[in-house]
C-alpha cells in the first residue's frame, strides 16, 4: 500500500525522512509540475495557511522559489529578513519566532547560519518547520529537487545509477543532503574535488572519493557541480581560482570528449569559468534551468504535504 502522508511533521533534513517520504514528495511534485505549467497556476490548497519565510542568511533562488510555491498554493505569506529586523538589536532566535507565531503563523521556512537551528526551533514551537539551509549542515529541498530533476532527465528511478558530485564538498550543505537523498534512493555516489575540499572519513556515508575529474565523468551518468564557497573559506584550500579551474573545472570541450553524454547540474549560483564554463552550463546537456522550475514544484509538494498533517 502506497504511503499518502509524510512520516514527520517537519522537513529538517533528508536524514530524518524515510525513502517512502521521498517517493511521496516526488509523486506529489509531478502533479504540481502540471499545475505550474497550465494557464491558471494557482490552487487553493493552502488558502487558510500562513507561512513565514525567515531568512537569517542571504538568498535569492531559494527564497523566491519558496515564496512562489506558497503563493501558487494560495497561502498567506510573511517575509522576514534578519538584516532589517530586531535580530540586529540583540533579539534571540526563539523570541523572534515566538513574536511571529503570536501573529498566528502556521508554517515556518527558515534559513540560518547555525547548523541545527531548525531542529532547535522544531522542539520549541508548534508550527511546521522547513529547513531552507542551516550552516554547512543540510539543505533538504535542494536535494529533493536535484533528485527529482535527475529522475525526470533519466526517465528512470535512481537505484543503481552513478551520480557524481563535484567541487566544494567540505562547505556544502547541498552536498550532504544530496548524499543522504541519493543513498536512500539506491544510487551509487562519488565525490570529486581537491583533497582539501573533501571531508575526512566521508566514505563512512557509503560514497566513493576521486580526485580525477575526467575518470569520474566517464563513470557517472549525472554530474552535479557545486559552487566554490569562498565566503565560507577562512583559509586557502587551493592556490588560485585559475588553477582550480584547470584541474577541477568542467568545460564543454571536456564533456564532448567523453565516451557518453553526461547530464550536467548545478544548484546555483554558478561561478562561471571556475567550476563550470558558460558553454557547459548553457549546453543541451545542462538541466540547470529545469532544476529551478522543479524547485517550485518540489517546494509546493513539501508545503502541501506538511499542511495536510495539520488536519
Amino acid at each position: 500500500m502506497s504511503q499518502n502522508r509524510l512520516s514527520t511533521k517537519h522537513v529538517l533534513g533528508i536524514k530524518y525522512l524515510q525513502p517512502e517520504d521521498l517517493h511521496l514528495i516526488f509523486n506529489t511534485a509531478l502533479e504540481f509540475k502540471e499545475v505550474i505549467n497550465r494557464p491558471i497556476k494557482k490552487v487553493p490548497s493552502l488558502r487558510d495557511i500562513t507561512v513565514a519565510n525567515l531568512f537569517f542568511e542571504n538568498s535569492t533562488r531559494t527564497r523566491i522559489s519558496f515564496e512562489l510555491a506558497e503563493k501558487r498554493l494560495s497561502a498567506d505569506v510573511v517575509n522576514f529578513s534578519a538584516s532589517s529586523s530586531s535580530v540586529k538589536k540583540g533579539e534571540t532566535l526563539l523570541d523572534t519566532v515566538n513574536n511571529i507565531l503570536s501573529m498566528k503563523v502556521d508554517m515556518v521556512v527558515m534559513r540560518h547560519p547555525a547548523p541545527g537551528a531548525p531542529l532547535y526551533l522544531s522542539k520549541r514551537i508548534p508550527a511546521n518547520i522547513i529547513n531552507a539551509g542551516d550552516g554547512t549542515h543540510e539543505h533538504p529541498t535542494q536535494a529533493l529537487l536535484d533528485a527529482f530533476s535527475m529522475k525526470l532527465a533519466l526517465n528512470d528511478e535512481l537505484k543503481g545509477k552513478n551520480i557524481a558530485i563535484f567541487g566544494d564538498i567540505l562547505h556544502s550543505r547541498v552536498a550532504m543532503s544530496n548524499i543522504f537523498c541519493l543513498k536512500k534512493l539506491g544510487a551509487n555516489v562519488r565525490l570529486c574535488g581537491p583533497p582539501t575540499l573533501i571531508p575526512k572519513h566521508i566514505q563512512q556515508l557509503g560514497v566513493e572519493v576521486s580526485y580525477d575529474v575526467r575518470e569520474t565523468l566517464e563513470w557517472c551518468q549525472v554530474a552535479n557541480v557545486l559552487r566554490i564557497q569562498l565566503e565560507r573559506q577562512d583559509i586557502k584550500y587551493f592556490p588560485t581560482l585559475r588553477e582550480y579551474h584547470q584541474t577541477f573545472g568542467i568545460s564543454k570541450s571536456l564533456l564532448d570528449s567523453l565516451d557518453s553524454e553526461v547530464i550536467v547540474m548545478h544548484p546555483g549560483p554558478i561561478n562561471r569559468g571556475v567550476e563550470l564554463t558558460s558553454d557547459a552550463a548553457d549546453s543541451d546537456q545542462s538541466i540547470i534551468l529545469d532544476q529551478v522550475e522543479n524547485g517550485v514544484a518540489i517546494r509546493m509538494a513539501v508545503l502541501y504535504l506538511l499542511s495536510s498533517l495539520r488536519n
